[in-house]
């Protein structure tokens, strides 16, 4: 058991990168709020992927928040690399509010982030980003809330997804 495995089931992303034809989306389960004030988000990507490559070419990246319905996407994005992989998925792309690097259309959220930190960790490296601007589906989120039956994906294992059940459990009751 590889002891990094023992914090799953993750919570799994889709992170773009690049511009125009130079767009690329990797997988990533390694995503996490920084701060809420100002509202920041960290990415952990590995410098031999090409998305890592396009991070710190152009300075920014969106996290796009993939449901169930885009699991096929999440696979060939997870497991292929490089940009001619997005040709063996039904992902398009959306222009963003604040970045050139395009959201996903029909994802649950994009949320788009400038780079202002980054740091080498073991074999890894951290991109932090201001969050500049963001947008969902009003039929994934309520209020401050999400809706857990819009079909979130979580990472439980090499070739396991699941999701949430619609029950919300709250201390006490």
């Amino acid at each position: 058991m590889k002891p990094y495995r023992l914090l799953y089931p993750m919570r799994t992303y889709l992170v773009v990168a690049g511009r125009g034809r130079g767009t690329n989306v990797m997988a990533a389960d390694w995503v996490t709020i920084v701060s809420a004030k100002p509202f920041m988000v960290g990415v952990a990507i590995a410098p031999e992927r090409y998305t890592w490559k396009l991070i710190r070419e152009h300075r920014e990246f969106v996290v796009s928040v993939p449901g169930l319905d885009m699991l096929n996407d999440v696979w060939v994005v997870g497991t292929k690399h490089g940009p001619e992989k997005l040709r063996k998925t039904s992902i398009e792309f959306v222009p963003s509010k604040a970045v050139e690097t395009p959201g996903i259309k029909g994802a649950l959220a994009n949320i788009e982030c400038r780079v202002v930190d980054e740091r080498t960790y073991g074999d890894h490296t951290w991109f932090v980003g201001e969050v500049v601007a963001s947008s969902y589906r009003e039929d994934a989120f309520s209020g401050d809330s999400p809706r857990i039956g819009a079909g979130f994906l979580a990472h439980a294992s090499w070739t396991d997804f699941v999701t949430f059940e619609k029950r919300l459990y709250r201390p006490g009751s």
